[in-house]
């Protein structure tokens, strides 16, 4: 199967009211140029599962200034005040969660896992609402697997097989959400021919990927 799509035909899959996982860390390894698709498309009510917000102009942070979320899933929202502003006039909701216990939970989900346990939280207003465990003394919460409809993430060079390579700090999230959506879909900085990218360097494997657009260098 062809996995090399035109960006219309991938983000065709993208509805109203879906869970989207968006790879990236401050804007750094995010695919804007499904952002920028998705904006124009004018797709409404998602729940965002990422790192954070991004900034207003930046990332995940544009599709909550177009008012396009209605649930966001992050580790923080600082550096973009919309964010704030629309949870404080109960427009968005937001669910901060530790950076780690994020990445855990994500993980868990592409490993097949209902959850982690993490004493992260613990005597905090993280723990309300969270069924608690006790190991050998020590108490720990439970947290939930995050799994998406669609994940959208961004590689620096992809072969046609969809085997990716990340280049430094680009590769944060976008290995995790990888596999813990039923539908990934991959921005190319850079297509190749399949078997240009050294077996060592991939990061991703092209089968959890499902489509590939080539994006803007």
């Amino acid at each position: 199967m062809d996995k090399v799509k035109t960006i219309d035909q991938a983000m065709e899959y993208i509805k109203d009211g879906m869970t989207v996982m968006i790879g990236g860390f401050l804007g750094t390894g995010t695919p804007e140029t499904f952002i920028d698709y998705l904006l124009k498309k004018g797709v409404k009510d998602l729940t965002i599962i990422g790192n954070d917000t991004g900034f207003p102009e930046k990332g995940i942070g544009r599709l909550v200034v177009n008012k396009q979320v209605k649930k966001v899933i992050v580790s923080h929202i600082g550096t973009n005040p919309e964010t704030g502003e629309q949870m404080h006039a109960g427009e968005l909701e937001v669910v901060l969660v530790p950076q780690g216990t994020l990445a855990e939970q994500v993980r868990a989900a592409g490993a097949g896992l209902g959850g982690v346990l993490t004493p992260t939280g613990v005597g905090t207003i993280v723990e309300e609402g969270k069924q608690k465990v006790e190991i050998d003394g020590k108490t720990y919460l439970m947290e939930l697997a995050l799994r998406a409809d669609v994940a959208l993430i961004k590689g620096a060079k992809v072969d046609k097989k969809g085997n990716i390579y990340y280049n430094h700090a680009a590769r944060n999230f976008n290995p995790l959400m990888a596999m813990a959506a039923d539908l990934v879909i991959v921005e190319a900085e850079e297509l190749v021919e399949t078997g240009a990218i050294h077996p060592n360097d991939v990061m991703t494997p092209g089968l959890f990927v499902d489509m590939i657009v080539e994006g803007v260098k």
